[in-house]
């Protein structure tokens, strides 16, 4: 008797799970290596959130005013609210609470990934690229919110359209860190209003209860820390532009200069992309250009890339896997060559060109009777 042959519908089904479940399996993989070798580095930026809930419980000042240079360890540079909601972390053990935030920050890929408006084929490439990318791995590693501000960003770019949700998702972002704040006015000037008005009240609602708790004081005590941090050619391990030149050995001065062109070119994009581009194009331009606008730009920030590539690659742009893959580059930095550093933002402002570009060309087909509409995008 012969053996019955699979239908071809379960050879289907059983071809669509190999790309989830192998995807999953090489990010387990590798967060589970990551985990291996991070050793005391584990949950370094965890420690800082940490250790100012713990102040703030304590009754001590949120924030230290001797610190003057930004990257030492546990140094707290977030606005008082996120301090605020670490404090239930309080309540277990050290370790617990540390493997458990290495753990949260992990899913934010593939949770952030299934909420991005694309292709289901897509999200799946992206949760694959995030684990094959040494930012994310990076940033998982040391506890850092930027996996966090990965899936708010992406939950803001799928309900770009509901004004709740949208304002939102923009305040969390601000509340944990100040730039996701610039997507306020890209709502405003994409007539998103409603999104705007939410973000607003519910960023100076959680801001006025959480100040309950820190006094008005430490926010006074965070501007006061910031621009005493916020230098962005001297510090130590930055990325900016004319942290790089200066690391190459340009004077001082010529470095700021290249640092001051580096801003304004950002805001430039940024503008251009508010005034000519459609909502999705100007709300990536927003999300890789509100980086480059921060004096200080760590390498680990290019997790936020995925959010761009996977814009592009649903337009077809395959080469745009190279943004996020490109983050290993900055791993080889030993401290004395400036050119692994010259990487970060030379790639973050290759995906803002690729960006404009991709937005020009939407433009230009739009106006084209008969031409190929853009992809639409998955709900």
């Amino acid at each position: 008797m012969t053996e019955p042959q699979a239908q071809p519908g379960s050879r289907s089904r059983l071809a669509g799970l190999f790309v989830p479940v192998g995807t999953l399996l090489v990010l387990v993989m590798m967060i589970g290596l990551i985990y291996a070798v991070a050793g005391k580095t584990l949950g370094y930026d965890f420690e800082a959130y940490r250790g100012a809930a713990q102040r703030l419980v304590s009754g001590e000042r949120l924030y230290d005013p001797s610190v003057s240079v930004a990257g030492g360890f546990a140094i707290y540079l977030y606005p008082p609210p996120f301090a605020v909601a670490m404090v239930p972390l309080l309540a277990l053990p050290d370790d617990l609470a540390r493997v458990l935030w290495f753990l949260a920050m992990a899913l934010c890929l593939p949770a952030g990934a299934a909420l991005l408006p694309v292709d289901r084929r897509i999200r799946w490439l992206i949760v694959l690229l995030g684990a094959l990318n040494w930012p994310f791995l990076y940033s998982v590693k040391l506890g850092q919110v930027g996996p966090l501000l990965f899936l708010i960003l992406a939950a803001a770019w799928r309900w770009r359209d509901r004004a709740g949700p949208l304002g939102v998702a923009i305040a969390l972002g601000t509340l944990i860190k100040i730039q996701p704040g610039l997507l306020i006015p890209w709502a405003a000037v994409t007539r998103r209003f409603p999104a705007a008005v939410a973000a607003v009240l519910v960023t100076v609602a959680v801001a006025a209860v959480a100040t309950v708790a820190t006094g008005w004081g430490a926010w006074l005590d965070y501007v006061a820390l910031l621009g005493r941090v916020s230098s962005a050619v001297t510090t130590l391990h930055n990325c900016s532009p004319g942290a790089v030149l200066y690391q190459a050995g340009a004077p001082e001065a010529l470095a700021s200069l290249v640092q001051m062109a580096s801003t304004v070119l950002a805001a430039g994009a940024v503008l251009l992309a508010w005034r000519f581009a459609r909502p999705e194009a100007s709300l990536a331009v927003t999300v890789v250009a509100s980086q480059l606008l921060t004096p200080l730009l760590w390498d680990h920030y290019a997790v936020l890339l995925l959010l761009p590539t996977a814009w592009l690659l649903e337009r077809g742009r395959t080469w745009a896997v190279v943004f996020p893959l490109a983050g290993w580059i900055s791993l080889f930095d030993s401290g004395s060559s400036w050119l692994p550093s010259a990487s970060v933002p030379l790639v973050f402002f290759g995906c803002l060109a690729a960006l404009l570009w991709e937005a020009a060309l939407e433009r230009r087909r739009a106006r084209i009777p008969g031409a190929a509409s853009t992809p639409a995008s998955a709900t």
